[in-house]
């Protein structure tokens, strides 16, 4: 079998993008758990943390998804679907992450 050169990404993205987006899936399962811990934690009535941990999960998905419709309309998610995937994957990992560390200590 001939080799063309390029590497086995570049020919097809998609595995290494399937992986991007199982990992962010399990980061952001990893913070659902935190969260509902703390709200468990709250009790019945809540708690003001938990009850701005509630408000800010809102506001920052808010604020995520308008910032990928902007980068949509003005072409900042690139040209392809396989770029556009991964810019959206990874706008999504560095604010999961970001929350995982906040709330696991």
């Amino acid at each position: 079998m001939a080799t063309t050169g390029k590497s086995n990404e570049a020919s097809n993205p998609w595995p290494a993008i399937g992986m991007e987006a199982w990992a962010l899936s399990m980061e952001a399962s990893a913070v659902i758990g935190l969260r509902v811990f703390q709200r468990m934690m709250a009790g019945p009535g809540g708690n003001a943390e938990s009850d701005a941990e509630a408000h800010r999960m809102i506001d920052e998905k808010m604020a995520a998804a308008w910032q990928l419709q902007v980068a949509m309309m003005t072409g900042g998610l690139g040209t392809t679907p396989a770029v556009a995937t991964k810019k959206i994957i990874r706008h999504y990992s560095g604010k999961v992450r970001a929350n995982r560390k906040r709330l696991g200590g």
